[in-house]
């Protein structure tokens, strides 16, 4: 928990430097049959609870939600974790350690602090209203590259905002 922790703080901290920065490229995730996509921009995440946790970090998101990557940076692009998966295997890999999850899901809510809905995710960065119970999607400023989604259920509130490109 300690080194989460201080991890979180790192990403923290780096968010103060992200104005006017740009995310190195990450090597496309092929899915033969699977509906793809890439983005990249800015993500902020803020758990509510008992201990009030916040994340933010440049991103790098390639794939679907059966297969791909994510790899998060600071603004001065040092990588602070990258994820990969595909059925059957889920890592994060962040320095010289790659910690090996379940699931997708598993490996987002290690490497985020929260359950994020990964299917709805993909969704919504393609501009789809998708309904996940517990969540509520505002994509009124997709057409600007942004979009929140907030977790009301179960608790804690969680409230994860992306500005984003579309590459």
């Amino acid at each position: 928990m300690r080194r989460r922790a201080v991890w979180l703080a790192g990403a923290a901290g780096a968010a103060l430097l992200m104005a006017g920065c740009t995310t190195p490229k990450v090597a496309a995730v092929r899915n033969a049959g699977q509906p793809s996509g890439a983005w990249n921009g800015r993500l902020a995440l803020r758990v509510e609870g008992d201990e009030k946790q916040s994340f933010s970090a440049l991103f790098d998101l390639r794939g679907s939600p059966r297969a791909g990557e994510l790899a998060l940076t600071t603004p001065i692009g040092n990588t602070l974790a990258v994820l990969q998966w595909s059925p059957g295997e889920a890592l994060l890999k962040n320095g010289n350690q790659t910690r090996r999850y379940d699931s997708v899901d598993a490996l987002i809510e290690a490497a985020t602090g929260a359950a994020i809905p990964v299917d709805a995710l993909f969704g919504w960065l393609a501009g789809r209203d998708e309904p996940v119970p517990g969540w509520k999607a505002d994509l009124s400023q997709y057409g600007n590259g942004r979009l929140q989604a907030m977790r009301f259920s179960p608790q804690p509130a969680a409230d994860l905002r992306i500005v984003f490109e579309r590459q």
